[in-house]
């Protein structure tokens, strides 16, 4: 077997220019189409086993003009006499049995082709998408090294090493560019890889330099460091690994401190700060209704930019429910609602910080941003709170730069990818339209920024919003509606199922879209290890590991900087 893929004897006929040497072929093609994929028998052999073939794998198939790159989406066992379903041969006779295996009783591979290129191609040809279909009794072969090369690039300036095929030892190479520019999908169950996903593609990003990125970190897993569930042991966030490209800011300045992090900023936000679309952003989390919910801009018109604070100063609800007209039960219940947000203590009276605006600083000045909730990552109203307020305003001045480019007065934004956890709190049907993350999702790259949204609910993502996801990147799911939800709009989605619902559970993605030529299913390249981390910071020296006890932020900048070219 070559490659975990069944095989038999050697085909020098379809040896293409390129390959270092003839490789085995797996079987031939006996039908199928351009729509729902070809069919592979396989070769009768003792070796070729379809037990060996794994849905998801990568493969090539020679026809007499082109060749075709393609997936396994799909394996059957199949009879050319029917009477063997009836009466099958015994056990007892071995024989026999091999005898009639891969005969008459054989194995059939869907494959579904994605692309295609000339047999005998020249030095400019790249693969394109497939428009035909291999001819019959093609050969089908298991991908090499080169294949894979040529199909998704090599791991350079351009393109990030993000895993490896099935059963192979070679790269599958994300495109850096086409990554950003479309707003980016990671999707799974539960544990099953999101977050290690998820920093691989902000450390491609980073070291690509096309975008700068801003994480809301809801657990506190990018910044300094993060857990490993599966070793109950701690890796190392973005900024331990790249120090002088990425900024901490955090909610909790002794969450940070007490896990060994000094941030660069500590947020603070004051009341005045939170606007009428923030609440309207909340009102899942916060059980409000409609009309409770839209009694915000009434009270923003009553009271001005002060609203909130002086709708929780105010003592006569019902006097002031008459007074605006509205609900008085309505008014009351956002009064109760509203009141819990005092306990967040990072919230304050006046606008003294301009968080949004030193965050802004840092990404014009190229840096990575990671925002840290602490404690508050488990308050799911602080978490949607802040994420859509800083974003609003962070968007705001976006859209005022790319107009100030247009315009030429002014240099083009830098482009962002914001990241957010527990994306359908904010892009579910009922909000996506009211919320900025919404409004950034459909205006794709039209101001420069865009989003990474990590969910493993995807099915409870508006479906506009999930159209218009560049890339994909979909761990294990187990449920229909959210299979659907990931392969919508996708072709050949109905093939691709299968694969997607068999994904293992840790460390194997499903990933198309831009970024990449084709779908492939790929075994995520290892995160947490001292190899992993020489590997992703080849070239950059990383940080210390353990922040020096009562060091300032300015003694901790001035000691790295040593440490970096002492």
């Amino acid at each position: 077997m070559t490659n975990g893929l069944p095989h038999q004897g050697n085909n020098d006929s379809n040896h293409y220019s390129g390959d270092p040497a003839p490789r085995d072929s797996m079987g031939v093609v006996v039908g199928g189409s351009l729509t729902q994929g070809v069919e592979v028998r396989l070769h009768s052999s003792g070796e070729t086993l379809i037990e060996d073939v794994k849905v998801g794998t990568f493969v090539t198939i020679h026809g007499r003009r082109y060749r075709f790159f393609g997936v396994v989406t799909d394996l059957e066992l199949n009879s050319s006499d029917a009477r063997l379903r009836h009466s099958p041969p015994g056990t007892d006779d071995p024989v026999l049995s091999e005898a009639i295996s891969g005969t008459m009783a054989y194995g059939v591979v869907s494959v579904l082709p994605s692309l295609t290129m000339p047999l005998l191609a020249g030095s400019h040809d790249s693969p394109a998408a497939a428009k035909t279909v291999p001819s019959h009794f093609s050969q089908a072969f298991p991908a090499s090294a080169e294949d894979v090369q040529l199909v998704f690039g090599q791991d350079d300036e351009q393109h990030f090493w993000i895993g490896n095929p099935l059963d192979m030892d070679t790269r599958v190479c994300l495109d850096l560019d086409e990554l950003v520019k479309r707003s980016i999908g990671v999707f799974g169950k539960s544990g099953t890889g999101k977050t290690f996903l998820t920093r691989l593609l902000l450390v491609g990003i980073l070291q690509g330099g096309t975008a700068s990125s801003l994480v809301f970190d809801m657990h506190s897993e990018y910044g300094w460091s993060g857990q490993d569930t599966d070793h109950k042991t701690q890796v190392k966030g973005l900024k331990q690994l790249f120090p002088s490209q990425v900024s901490t800011f955090t909610l909790d300045e002794e969450s940070s401190r007490n896990r060994g992090s000094t941030p660069d900023e500590v947020v603070k936000i004051g009341y005045g700060e939170i606007e009428p679309e923030d609440i309207e952003a909340l009102r899942d989390t916060l059980s409000l209704s409609e009309v409770a919910a839209a009694a915000a801009y009434n009270l923003e018109r009553r009271f001005g930019k002060s609203w909130l604070s002086d709708f929780l100063n105010y003592d006569d609800i019902n006097t002031l429910a008459q007074e605006l007209n509205i609900n008085g039960s309505a008014l009351a219940a956002l009064h109760r609602r509203l009141d819990g947000l005092t306990r967040f203590g990072f919230l304050e009276e006046g606008n003294r910080h301009n968080t949004a605006a030193r965050i802004i600083e840092h990404l014009e000045r190229g840096q990575h941003v990671v925002l840290e909730f602490g404690r508050y990552g488990d308050n799911l109203t602080a978490y949607v709170l802040v994420s859509n307020l800083l974003t609003r305003r962070i968007h705001d001045r976006y859209v005022e730069l790319k107009e100030l480019a247009i315009g030429g007065r002014g240099p083009e934004p830098r482009p962002l990818v914001i990241v957010i956890e527990e994306a359908h709190k904010f892009l579910d049907p009922g909000v996506a339209q009211q919320t900025t993350f919404g409004t950034i999702a459909r205006e794709l790259r039209k101001y420069n920024v865009t989003l990474m949204v990590i969910d493993q609910r995807p099915g409870g993502i508006d479906s506009e919003v999930m159209s218009q996801l560049g890339t994909r990147l979909t761990c294990l799911l187990d449920n229909e509606r959210d299979i659907d939800a990931v392969l919508s709009g996708t072709s050949g989605s109905r093939q691709l199922r299968g694969v997607l619902a068999r994904l293992e559970a840790r460390q194997q993605a499903l990933i198309f879209g831009h970024a990449v030529p084709m779908p492939v299913v790929v075994h995520t390249r290892d995160y947490g290890s001292a190899e992993s981390y020489a590997q992703l910071t080849t070239g950059v020296r990383p940080a210390t590991t353990e922040a020096v006890p009562g060091e300032t932020r300015e003694e901790r900048l001035e000691r790295e900087i040593g440490e970096l070219f002492g």
